[in-house]
């Protein structure tokens, strides 16, 4: 892998990051309150997905690139989606919850995507560290998610 397809490959990972991160921030801001730990364990969702994005910009740099430092379209579509969608319904639970395993379905591709490249042997177990978080975050979110929908 170049430098190039290297930075590109990151960068890709930088919008994906920084999409949860606001995306579990979107999701923190619209969930009821009914769940008590569930604002704070979004919000703290979001934080680590802001940490990763860090350490893949860090890494941009290091192989001399200009690491990208927003969301995408998409997830800004995803998250006004999300906004709107709350406001129909009010602040369903459930239905925060399903749009955040929306979102990570995103990440686990993206991550899988990257992963399936020929990734150089100091950055692979770095992505697959990540990737781990991001399932970790997927399966979370879906046993949240059924959770509240017994609970409901």
């Amino acid at each position: 892998m170049n430098t190039e397809d290297l930075i590109s490959t990151l960068d890709d990972l930088i919008e994906t990051s920084k999409d949860g991160e606001e995306g579990f921030k979107v999701c923190a801001e619209n969930a009821s309150g009914r769940h008590p730990q569930l604002k704070s364990m979004l919000a703290e969702r979001g934080r680590e997905c802001a940490a990763a994005a860090r350490e893949l910009q860090d890494l941009v740099r290091s192989h001399g690139g200009n690491p990208e430092t927003k969301s995408s379209i998409s997830g800004t579509l995803h998250r006004a989606w999300t906004d709107i969608k709350t406001a129909v319904t009010g602040k369903d639970d459930e239905a925060v919850l399903n749009e955040c395993e929306r979102g990570e379905d995103v990440a686990v591709r993206a991550y899988r995507k990257a992963l399936d490249k020929d990734l150089p042997p100091h950055i692979r177990p770095i992505i697959a560290r990540q990737y781990q978080g991001v399932l970790r975050n997927h399966d979370q979110i879906k046993v949240l998610r059924d959770h509240v929908r017994v609970n409901a």
